[in-house]
């Protein structure tokens, strides 16, 4: 492959392993931008500013990219291609055209869906059965560009969002290293998006933990494994206490009567949802601590809890 020179704005494990791809293809990397960690999140992933200096590479730690000084340091390095692999913001117009030939982004969901933020949360949420990595060309609004290539990943029922992350980190690296040939070359497929209604999110917060208990059955598992830790977590009301439920599992146990309650059964804990469905508890923590579910099973069984 010829010679690229290409500024990466880079965060998280899908810029980590896109930024390695670039390198063990020969790319240059004159410059990486990446983001300060947020100290009120958990940073369970790989570092970028740590891949940089292991590699010796010019570093920018900012997290705005819209800045003067930015642009003309851009400019002046006159980079073949910009990318950004999970940045955490849009790049402005005239730091897409600072690349000669073509400003693109690494997004984590098949699109056009899930355009925006938390793709691979929001797809687990919604009960999705597959996600994906999408290389496309940027353009001013976010996740809207031609796209070039994409790669899928299955979602298991039991899949969090941290596993669900892991393959859709691995199906970047894949649609990276089989496309920068063509990039470089000039003759990388451009297929224009159809940007589909609904299909834009945006961030999620913690309060968005909310469990209602009298939803499905289903729908409260794909909100506990959608932000299971280390993202902030599911939480719902038990007996008038908050508890932070950290995993559960479907199962085909019919309901006892009563409604919606936490009750126990051959030593599990149970959850009785709205719909009439169960679900298995298998990780929670209450204010005390982590909930010892054994002992407690034993005790539901002769008194279930009630929910909400």
């Amino acid at each position: 492959m010829s010679q690229a020179r290409a500024v990466v704005f880079a965060y998280h494990d899908v810029g980590v392993r896109c930024l390695k791809t670039l390198l063990s293809a020969g790319v240059e990397v004159p410059l990486v931008v990446t983001a300060p960690d947020d100290p009120h999140e958990t940073c369970w992933y790989a570092s970028v500013a740590a891949t940089a200096a292991d590699y010796g590479l010019p570093l920018i730690a900012t997290a705005e990219a819209n800045t003067a000084e930015l642009l003309r340091t851009v400019c002046a390095l006159r980079p073949d291609f910009v990318f950004s692999f999970y940045y955490r913001s849009l790049l402005p117009a005239p730091l897409l055209a600072a690349a000669r030939r073509g400003a693109l982004n690494m997004h984590g969901s098949l699109l056009p869906k899930y355009r925006g933020r938390a793709p691979v949360n929001w797809a687990i949420l919604r009960g999705e059965h597959q996600s994906g990595a999408t290389l496309h060309y940027m353009v001013e609004r976010a996740d809207a560009g031609d796209i070039v290539d994409s790669e899928s990943v299955p979602i298991l029922l039991d899949d969090d969002a941290r596993e669900v992350f892991a393959k859709v980190t691995v199906a970047a690296e894949m649609v990276l290293a089989r496309s920068l040939a063509a990039l470089v070359a000039g003759t990388a497929p451009r297929r224009p998006q159809p940007l589909l209604p609904g299909e834009y999110f945006g961030r999620r917060r913690p309060e968005d933990g909310r469990i209602d208990w009298t939803r499905p059955a289903l729908e409260i598992h794909n909100l506990v494994r959608a932000v299971a830790p280390p993202f902030p977590g599911a939480f719902g009301t038990v007996a008038g206490e908050r508890w932070a439920i950290h995993r559960t599992r479907v199962t085909a146990r019919a309901a006892p009567r009563g409604g919606v309650q936490l009750f126990g059964a051959d030593g599990g804990c149970f959850i009785a949802c709205g719909d009439g469905a169960v679900l298995r508890l298998l990780a929670a923590v209450s204010e005390q601590g982590p909930i010892d579910l054994a002992a407690l099973a034993v005790r539901l069984a002769q008194q279930p809890l009630p929910l909400g």
